[in-house]
């Protein structure tokens, strides 16, 4: 059986951007805040405050990446209370957290939301006839793992 979820025309969009990348973020938030303006927005505690100053988006915030704001994003994908993430990261850059890094482009991919780790994909993204519409979602059937699981224990 396959199951849906119906992404409401409403989005519920996550913003991240490493340190190297913030400005990237905040030049294209700039460029699209009518657009953004139109959905709700959760972002990593430092992108979320230089969005809310500098180009005065309402945000919920969670902690810095590094103090587990990644994380926090991740928990809420999978929670199915966020439909997108645009993520501007620093492929440069070392970071400490990059485990959870990681985790939080993982997590997207498992539960097949729309990602976007660079300028011209959340541009792409953000312009698409879809973002403002209803969209049936696939979810991945993970009952044959989770059954699998269940009978390992």
């Amino acid at each position: 059986m396959v199951k849906h979820a119906i992404i409401e025309s409403k989005k519920k969009i996550a913003l991240i951007a490493h340190d190297n990348k913030k400005g990237d973020m905040l030049e294209w938030a700039k460029f699209n805040k009518g657009t953004l303006k139109q959905h709700e927005l959760f972002a990593t505690g430092t992108t979320g405050k230089l969005l809310e100053e500098e180009v005065g988006l309402e945000i919920t915030n969670m902690e810095s990446g590094p103090l587990g704001g990644d994380l926090q994003i991740g928990s809420l994908i999978a929670d199915g209370l966020v439909d997108c993430l645009i993520f501007f990261w620093d492929p440069l850059e070392p970071h400490p957290h990059d485990p959870d890094v990681k985790a939080l482009l993982r997590v997207a991919v498992v539960w097949n939301i729309p990602l976007a780790c660079d300028r011209s994909t959340a541009d792409f993204l953000i312009s698409s006839p879809l973002m403002n519409k209803e969209y049936l979602r696939k979810l991945p059937d993970y009952e044959t793992y989770r059954h699998r699981l269940d009978h390992t224990n």
